[in-house]
């Protein structure tokens, strides 16, 4: 599927990059319009966002932990929300829950992945000088960079920040007298999600772009490493999702600020009827769930496909079964858009229609587990090479498969009923999704920092910080289906009202220590990623010798990427031990011809067509020599 048009875009871009060097500290480090320094922007954000999530997270379990704590020594940091008698405020849990949600969502796990490693690895991957439009790149980060200012500046204001759950569900979300946080804190929050979907469907577009358009001579689709199907099935999904949560959005402010009733009716606030009638908040958990599922798999397709290039790399052996790879993300593509209505079973919708959600549901885990059993097939008697990325990666597929079988009983709507609101879907959706995904981005950060930055980080403070992690995560996480099975609610500030819970008083304390536990495991990587950076060991040009044409630019590449030609492409990024081989990994800039000794009968067929795009580039070669003479 190679084309002329793409190597008119190399020497066009080639010349463009012999330009590059007059660049400022300003063009070059925070107005950049290169594709690998907006990924760092994008990943040192989400560090950030990370730990004030991950802080919100230990606020909350401090309370649920140990409810009768005397918090007074917290005044200091939260002020008025610790009460007069040293007790977190009840509606300021209810923000820092909100805020947790919506940080580690959209602004670690959908930024954090997506834009970091979409941004960073798609033309260095599929042999690009940048991003389609290296302007829209940089809009993009920074349309997410101010929608982060604003997220945090509601966590200052006097009434608080937005309240209602990282779904703002209405009514809460739409009358700004129903509580204190539903006030400019909510405001906020609105302002700030439109400015974070702004960016996303920047993003997006380029990254769609980029894929079709600039990939290098013999860079087919069917040679494309499996972390740019993933990134570019992303963006699809985004593309065509979040538009729909930006509509929810609006209505809510039309319905905050102009008296219209799209969510409201039949509202009393101190025994006084609202005018609202006519509307419906289930038309809002429509429109936002339709965004909110795909979401997941935004979340969660990055991840895999970082996993993918991780697991066949530091197995040593070519990924399983790679079309089927391929054929199962699509399935979860389209899948995605047809199941949302499974998280609103309990929201009294007719009992047929959440049949056929249920089935769709049931579905949708038939990919899921094709790339799990692909996963384990390519791990199984390979000759593993347990580098950090590599544990993260094995982390994932642990929580992929136990964090999605929780998930078939949920996607039962006659258990899901029984379930839907207690502590059981907290540990389903923060095993399946959040760390999952977590720990895909983890193994991202380690395997692609010596191209990022030309250092390695310390790989056994790397194996300390997995293991901490790891059994620290299952120690949250697991405890809690176990309380939600028992009836624990969720979202509720305190159990110590209830007499049937006090039996787990203990199991909640121990999954509070165990949380932060967690988080101190998490400044280890802090310390190794920053430190590293500037005094890390130097690092090879290929340190994990891999196939994928990131490694053949130079240890810091320029913008442009490559000083010369862009390589061409010959063979799919998997051809590891390979028999007969002289190496046991063979990149994809090799030629089939240089290989006799190894190729497949199929391969021996393709090496005419190999010498037809060697000549190609021996003429631009001679183009481009003969323009600069």
């Amino acid at each position: 599927m190679a084309t002329a048009h793409t190597a008119t875009h190399s020497e066009a871009s080639h010349d463009h990059h012999e330009h590059e060097h007059h660049e400022n500290f300003i063009t070059k480090y925070i107005f950049t319009q290169d594709h690998k320094m907006i990924g760092k922007q994008f990943l040192v954000t989400g560090i950030f966002w990370a730990i004030i999530g991950g802080l919100l997270s230990l606020l909350f379990r401090l309370q649920l932990g140990f409810p009768d704590m005397d918090l007074e020594w917290l005044r200091p940091i939260l002020g008025g929300w610790i009460t007069t008698d040293g007790r977190l405020d009840p509606e300021f849990y209810l923000a820092l829950v909100t805020m947790h949600g919506t940080i580690m969502v959209f602004f670690v796990l959908t930024a954090g992945l997506s834009g970091t490693f979409s941004n960073f690895l798609i033309p260095l991957q599929i042999g690009a000088r940048d991003m389609a439009s290296g302007f829209m790149n940089m809009l993009s980060y920074w349309f997410f960079f101010t929608s982060g200012v604003v997220m945090f500046i509601s966590l200052f204001i006097e009434t608080g920040p937005a309240s209602g759950g990282w779904v703002v569900y209405p009514p809460l979300s739409a009358l700004e007298q129903a509580m204190p946080g539903s006030g400019l804190g909510m405001t906020l929050w609105l302002i700030a999600m439109t400015l974070f979907i702004a960016s996303s469907l920047l993003g997006g577009i380029n990254y769609i772009t980029t894929v079709i358009n600039l990939r290098t001579k013999g860079m087919s689709f069917s040679k494309l490493p499996l972390t740019i199907w993933a990134f570019f099935l992303t963006a699809v999904i985004g593309l065509l999702s979040f538009p729909v949560l930006f509509s929810a959005a609006l209505l809510l402010v039309f319905d905050r600020s102009f008296g219209t009733s799209f969510y409201l009716s039949d509202i009393y606030i101190g025994g006084e009827a609202l005018p609202n009638t006519g509307g419906s908040p289930v038309l809002y958990q429509h429109l936002f769930w339709f965004l909110g599922h795909p979401e997941v798999y935004i979340v969660l397709l990055p991840a895999l496909g970082i996993t993918s290039e991780v697991i066949a790399t530091n197995s040593r052996k070519p990924i399983f079964g790679y079309k089927a790879m391929i054929i199962s993300m699509l399935g979860i593509t389209i899948l995605s858009f047809v199941v949302w209505a499974h998280h609103m079973f309990v929201s009294g919708m007719n009992p047929f229609l959440g049949s056929i959600f249920m089935f769709l549901t049931l579905i949708i885990a038939i990919p899921s587990a094709v790339k799990v059993f692909n996963y384990l097939t390519t791990l199984w008697r390979g000759n593993l090479i347990f580098t950090p990325g590599m544990l993260f990666s094995i982390g994932l597929v642990s929580f992929f498969i136990s964090g999605g079988l929780t998930g078939i009983f949920l996607g039962n709507s006659a258990i899901d009923i029984q379930l839907h609101d207690t502590y059981f879907v907290v540990a389903h959706f923060h095993l399946v999704m959040g760390s999952a995904s977590f720990f895909g981005l983890m193994a991202g950060v380690y395997h692609w920092f010596p191209k990022m930055f030309g250092r390695m980080m310390d790989a056994r403070l790397g194996y300390i910080h997995f293991w901490l992690t790891f059994i620290g995560v299952y120690l949250v996480f697991f405890p809690m289906h176990y309380i939600g099975i028992a009836g624990f609610p969720r979202r509720y500030y305190s159990w110590t009202g209830f007499e049937f819970s006090n039996m787990y008083t203990d199991l909640n304390m121990f999954v509070s220590v165990a949380a932060f536990i967690t988080f101190g495991a998490q400044l280890i990587f802090l310390f190794n990623f920053f430190y590293s950076m500037y005094r890390g060991r130097v690092a090879s040009l290929n340190p994990w010798r891999s196939n994928t044409l990131e490694w053949t630019t130079p240890l810091h590449p320029a913008h442009g990427n490559w000083p010369g030609e862009i390589p061409s492409v010959f063979r799919w990024p998997y051809d590891y031990s390979k028999p007969g081989a002289k190496e046991d990994f063979i990149p994809q800039t090799v030629p089939l011809s240089a290989t006799p000794e190894s190729n497949l009968p199929h391969e021996q067929e393709l090496v005419k067509l190999e010498k037809e795009i060697i000549a190609d580039e021996e003429a631009v070669l001679v183009a481009n020599e003969s323009k600069e003479s």
